[in-house]
């Protein structure tokens, strides 16, 4: 527990990259397969324990930059894309982006780093993987950091009992809409990620009750 916790607060304030080259430029780049989608991931670092970070929305391996450099002093560290981002595969179908299919995703990525198990470290949408993993006792998971996404149960009783909470994750269910992608193809790329997390107005209207 104390380990977990002081890494937690090692990734939190990580120093912003070192001086030299930035990270981009310092990684090695690689592709971990698993059962056929390619999962793009990014290393850093010689020797120490493996330490895989986990992107969330929008963002890709890069967002973990400055962690990276800074724990890759006394740790090998991972970042991947997720499938659908970046330059991992973007598989066809709602059923290939299953919480479970992401799970596999990062163990693709630990066997491909050529260890059996790692430690975890989430944001976002990546900290719900992150989550899935651990609560399930996955053996692959020897600690867990979360940065930015709450436990499971807390969240869903938080959708239930919270309308701030409610009216705040209502992003979740605009992108379930069909036809969202052309609002946001509309708009441009830019707009949109400005306009994300600026309220509930922008999104299309629905059963505020519901949760997902």
């Amino acid at each position: 527990m104390r380990r977990a916790l002081a890494l937690c607060l090692t990734v939190a304030l990580a120093a912003p990259a070192l001086a030299g080259r930035d990270v981009f430029d310092r990684v090695k780049s690689a592709f971990a397969d698993d059962a056929g989608v390619r999962i793009h991931y990014c290393t850093l670092g010689r020797r120490g324990p493996l330490v895989v970070f986990v992107h969330g929305f929008p963002d890709f391996w890069y967002g973990w930059r400055d962690q990276m450099a800074g724990l890759s002093r006394h740790h090998r560290v991972v970042a991947l894309d997720l499938r659908g981002y970046n330059l991992s595969d973007h598989p066809a179908g709602v059923e290939s982006y299953a919480l479970s299919a992401l799970v596999e995703d990062v163990a693709a990525v630990i066997r491909a780093a050529g260890e059996s198990r790692a430690t975890i470290v989430g944001h976002d949408w990546g900290g719900a993987i992150a989550w899935a993993a651990a609560l399930r006792g996955d053996p692959r998971l020897i600690a867990l950091a979360i940065v930015n996404s709450p436990h499971p149960v807390i969240f869903q009783k938080s959708l239930i009992e919270d309308p701030d909470q409610r009216a705040a994750s209502q992003y979740m269910n605009a992108f379930r809409v069909p036809g969202f992608e052309k609002t946001i193809e509309r708009m441009g790329f830019e707009t949109f990620f400005e306009k994300t997390f600026s309220g509930p107005e922008f999104f299309p209207k629905g059963d505020e009750n519901e949760t997902h």
